[in-house]
């Protein structure tokens, strides 16, 4: 490997982490403008959005630029691609941050419901399902990843039975429907951040191991 590549793999790496804190801050943002009811906060993060976004085209072009000059082989071919998919799924849980700040924007305008449901105990396990993805990312480690796919089975309990108390609470609530209706949606987009974490923790399997763990059944044994 020469200098000028290593420099290039250092300069990607620092990248993929700025702007995997970056996604992690708008997620946390966005959470706690909707626990909150916090408008203000809820537009900080679809501002910040732009900066994303911004950064993702950066990290992907950069990722191409290194592909064509260096033609990386083994380990180092497969930081790229994982780079190059772990950049993706960072900037779609930019995004999935935003659609919850919209939600948190709209629910400050309503009455507070009258709940049987805790949205929080999801969004704290999806936050540290995120938190878990990024450091396995920083680490490099495969056994970190592995307990965020683990984890990806809860959310999606947590998810439906999410849907199913809401779903009572408009029943029994009919003028808190507008509200509700917020609630499954933000409780949708935190089962889909989820699900790019455990993509996140399936590219770091890949990048230290060369294992490809997508549609298998983790065994944390």
């Amino acid at each position: 490997m020469t200098k000028h590549f290593e420099r290039e793999i250092d300069r990607l790496k620092r990248k993929i982490l700025n702007l995997s804190s970056l996604a992690e801050d708008a997620v946390y943002k966005a959470v706690k403008s909707v626990e909150e009811r916090n408008p203000q906060m809820a537009e900080m993060v679809i501002q910040a959005d732009k900066e994303i976004d911004s950064m993702e085209v950066e990290v992907e072009e950069d990722c191409l630029k290194i592909l064509a000059l260096h033609q990386p082989v083994a380990i180092d071919l497969r930081l790229i691609i994982a780079v190059l998919k772990i950049n993706n799924d960072l900037e779609r849980i930019g995004d999935l941050a935003v659609n919850i700040a919209q939600r948190s924007r709209r629910l400050s305008n309503l009455t507070k419901v009258t709940t049987t449901f805790h949205f929080q105990n999801m969004a704290v396990k999806v936050k540290q399902m995120l938190r878990k993805s990024l450091e396995s990312l920083v680490q490099l480690d495969p056994q970190i990843a592995y307990e965020v796919c683990a984890s990806d089975d809860e959310v999606d309990d947590m998810n439906r039975d999410m849907h199913k108390l809401i779903r009572e609470s408009i029943k029994t609530h009919p003028e808190d429907l507008e509200a509700l209706l917020y609630f499954i949606s933000v409780s949708r987009n935190l089962e889909r951040i989820a699900d790019h974490a455990t993509n996140i923790a399936e590219d770091v399997i890949y990048m230290a191991n060369g294992e490809i763990v997508r549609h298998k059944v983790v065994d944390m044994k």
